[in-house]
């Protein structure tokens, strides 16, 4: 039972468990202020105004009301940009400024065995297990600058 305690009570759980509030709480927000103002606006967009809940066309026998698509799909739109406009991209412009990707490429040379790329101070080929000759320091300082 000390276990079960530990990990409900560890942060990670808590914060998921005070996300999910805050998110349904936002999502019925969002859902009336989709409701009450960006679907009358589609509506008089359209020439519907009004309630487009309701609409719906028919083919044959079948009914197909798209007027209660439209509602859950301006909602999904508005989430989606709020969620990544408000916590997408900051994390990310925060990952990237806290853990900058620094790709070093260390100065290569040709195996002259295989013609594989190895990095120029190894002595030995990690495709075809050739021992490579040294390079002089002045040779290694030019293939730095070509590579």
């Amino acid at each position: 039972m000390k276990g079960f305690r530990n990990f409900i009570l560890r942060g990670n759980v808590v914060d998921l468990a005070v996300g999910i509030v805050i998110g349904a709480a936002f999502t019925a927000v969002v859902n009336g202020f989709v409701g009450a103002f960006l679907t009358p606006l589609v509506g008089l967009a359209t020439g519907a105004a009004g309630d487009m809940s309701h609409k719906s066309f028919t083919v044959g026998a079948a009914r197909f009301p798209y007027g209660s698509f439209i509602n859950p799909a301006i909602s999904f739109l508005l989430l989606a940009t709020a969620l990544y406009f408000l916590v997408v991209l900051p994390i990310n412009k925060l990952h990237d400024r806290l853990a900058p990707h620094q790709d070093v490429q260390a100065p290569k040379r040709d195996c002259p065995e295989c013609l594989s790329p190895v990095p120029a101070e190894a002595r030995r080929c990690a495709s075809c297990t050739v021992p490579l000759p040294d390079v002089p320091a002045q040779a290694a300082v030019e293939t730095q600058r070509v590579g």
